[in-house]
C-alpha cells in the first residue's frame, strides 16, 4: 500500500496517542513513575515510537506490533504487561492503520472521539491487589517481590526498583518493617 498521506499520517498519530492514553497499564506507568522522572515524556515519545513503527515497516502483523509495545513498556517503564491488554491494544492500533491505508479516516475520527470519551470519563488507579484472604497477605514477602498494582483485577509488575537503603526491623506481629537509613 501506499504510505500515509501527511494529514492522514498526524491522524494517525492522534489515534495512536488516543489509544495509549486510555490504556490502563500506561496509565499506571507513568502516575507511578515506572520510567523515572521522565515518565510524562517516554509516554509521549512512545505515542511517536509506535507511529515511526508503522511508518517504517510494511504490513506488520499484530504479534509483531505487541512484541514492539512489550520493548518498549520493559525498556522504558520497566513494566512486564501481563493483563492480557497488550493483544487488544496492539489490534486496535493495527485497525486504525489499515483505516488510515484505506482512507477510512471518517471510522478513525469516531474511534478516536470515542476514545477520548472514555478518557474523559476516569483514568485508572493503581491499587493494591485485594487479598482474599489472610494467608495471600502473609505470601507477599519484601525480599525481592515485585512490585504490583492491580488494573481490573489483573496485575501489572515493576521490574526491578531502585535500591535504597533500608534497615529491617522485626515488630512483635512478625513482620518486618523496612525503614531507610538516617
Amino acid at each position: 500500500m501506499a504510505p500515509l498521506a501527511s494529514s492522514t499520517r498526524e491522524l494517525f498519530t492522534e489515534a495512536v496517542r488516543a489509544v495509549l492514553e486510555t490504556w490502563p497499564v500506561l496509565q499506571i506507568a507513568v502516575d507511578n513513575g515506572f520510567g523515572g522522572a521522565y515518565s510524562q515524556q517516554k509516554a509521549e515519545w512512545m505515542v511517536d515510537a509506535l507511529r515511526q513503527y508503522f511508518i517504517d515497516n510494511d504490513e506488520l502483523q499484530q504479534d509483531e506490533v505487541e512484541d514492539f509495545i512489550s520493548d518498549l513498556m520493559n525498556n522504558e517503564f520497566d513494566t512486564v504487561v501481563d493483563d492480557g491488554s497488550l493483544p487488544q491494544v496492539a489490534q486496535q492500533v493495527c485497525e486504525m492503520f489499515q483505516q488510515c491505508q484505506q482512507d477510512r479516516l471518517t471510522e478513525v475520527r469516531e474511534q478516536i472521539k470515542q476514545l477520548i470519551q472514555k478518557k474523559s470519563a476516569g483514568r485508572a488507579k493503581a491499587t493494591p491487589a485485594a487479598a482474599a484472604d489472610e494467608s495471600q497477605d502473609e505470601a507477599m514477602e519484601c525480599d525481592g517481590g515485585a512490585d504490583g498494582a492491580s488494573v481490573n483485577g489483573a496485575a501489572v509488575k515493576e521490574q526491578h526498583l531502585p535500591p535504597q537503603a533500608a534497615s529491617h526491623e522485626e515488630e512483635d506481629d512478625g513482620w518486618t518493617v523496612v525503614r531507610r537509613k538516617k
